[in-house]
């Protein structure tokens, strides 16, 4: 009975619940093309009068500040980290001596420790900060800050440390915000993003700097940092460039946003093991008031997670057609390509040896059964020797037990049954034995 109840109940369970159950590379392959390099990037033109030589105006190399962040709408809003983006939202005085000081050298060349000073001071400058977006197939797209929350540090710290940011785009893809409150210690955890040590990797293409990365660990503590906000710790490594990136749940979901990686020393070294993140329910918050739409649905999404879903479950012709309807969306996005170009080569199919050993081995048990059921069909009149005795010395009427060996057997065997009557089967076939049996007794026959 409880067999009956069982089947109907799963079968009024939600799709999204049953379909919930992926595996953590097809989650990360739904996470990847949603996240995004963000490039804060501080332009200058410097005035510069070199002792008495006449004024010239130089543009030296740009600040640039870079960090990573993802996709919260397909509209082309993003959620990133503050301080990534802060160099184009407000430049500090820091930038503003730098961009000086390379100015009157690059004006300049060497000058004495004096000079130099004199003319940064003499120097006047002209700031042009931008910001913009760089997708992992490479298209670059200008970007502007729609809401900011200052980072940790000086008075206006929020202990947010997160800006939302718009590109002109549509059908991008998304990531949706996990429900962080339902975190527990040792959860796993997936950090994507940009590190600084791939992008200025000598040995790596552009194309490969551009595709995020995936570090993996759990979360390994609950704190507050010094303005008494939420953050998640974890040991997931990290390094500068993955700031902003998302911290994903091993459903592909956001639990987080990376804010912090400790350092060590005066050089500023990366400890790895224990970097912070930015819970999705602060996100939440954040976005509360803003226009970025957090239900709005992504076409391309909706193409890219079906085409995966077919790609793993070995329906290849089928995750393919999902596969280029994304690829229309979003063209040369590289986990689109690879991906479609292994649909359309599959891996051969490794030979069904289970399969074929289950067949194999339900053919014998059927085989034997039928054997077994031709043996009990012809013996089920059989009756043991044992029986028989205990008939002829328990049984009110004692069994009728006929010899029907043929003439000579019987002759020459030395086997005689007591109280059997010998009736051969040539007389049984002509109809020359005449046998007068009580219907309540027994008939046994014995044979060779």
């Amino acid at each position: 009975m409880r067999r009956w109840l069982v089947l109907p109940s799963l079968a009024l369970l939600p799709g999204s619940a049953l379909a919930a159950d992926i595996s953590v590379q097809e989650a990360l392959l739904r996470a990847k093309p949603a996240v995004a390099l963000v490039a804060a990037e501080v332009g200058s033109r410097v005035r510069v009068r070199c002792g008495g030589s006449a004024e010239v105006t130089v543009a030296p190399p740009p600040f640039r500040e870079t960090g990573s962040g993802w996709f919260v709408s397909p509209s082309g809003w993003m959620i990133t980290s503050a301080h990534v983006v802060s160099p184009a939202w407000r430049p500090t005085d820091a930038v503003r001596r730098q961009q000086v000081e390379r100015g009157v050298r690059q004006a300049c060349g060497d000058l004495a420790p004096g000079a130099l000073a004199a003319a940064i001071a003499r120097a006047g400058l002209t700031l042009e900060p931008t910001l913009y977006v760089i997708l992992s197939n490479g298209v670059r797209l200008p970007a502007k800050v729609v809401k900011y929350s200052a980072p940790l540090g000086g008075e206006a710290m929020s202990g947010y440390d997160l800006a939302l940011v718009k590109i002109e785009a549509a059908d991008m893809p998304t990531l949706a915000l996990a429900d962080s409150s339902g975190a527990q210690l040792g959860d796993k955890i997936h950090i994507l993003g940009f590190p600084g040590v791939v992008l200025s990797h000598e040995l790596l293409s552009a194309s490969a700097k551009v595709e995020a990365s995936v570090t993996t660990g759990a979360i390994s503590g609950f704190k507050q940092d010094v303005a008494n906000k939420p953050v998640i710790q974890t040991d997931a490594p990290a390094a500068w460039g993955n700031s902003g990136g998302p911290a994903v749940t091993s459903r592909g979901e956001v639990l987080g946003v990376l804010t912090l990686v400790s350092v060590a020393g005066s050089d500023g070294d990366v400890v790895q093991g224990f970097n912070f993140v930015i819970p999705s329910a602060t996100v939440r918050r954040f976005l509360e008031g803003t226009p970025a739409p957090l239900a709005e649905p992504s076409r391309f999404n909706t193409a890219w997670h079906a085409g995966l879903r077919d790609y793993f479950a070995g329906q290849y012709s089928r995750a393919e057609r999902r596969f280029a309807e994304a690829d229309r969306l979003v063209p040369d996005l590289p986990d689109v390509r690879r991906l479609t170009a292994e649909a359309r080569n599959p891996p051969p199919r490794p030979f069904p040896w289970a399969a074929l050993g289950g067949a194999l081995t339900a053919l014998s048990l059927g085989a034997w059964g039928v054997l077994a059921w031709r043996r009990w069909w012809r013996n089920r009149f059989r009756i043991r020797p044992s029986e028989v005795l205990r008939l002829m010395e328990t049984a009110p009427l004692k069994p009728v037990i006929l010899d029907v060996r043929d003439g000579p057997t019987y002759a020459k065997s030395p086997v005689r049954i007591p109280e059997s009557l010998h009736v051969p089967p040539e007389a049984l076939d002509s109809g020359q034995a005449s046998l007068v049996v009580d219907p309540a007794r027994i008939v046994v026959a014995y044979c060779t």
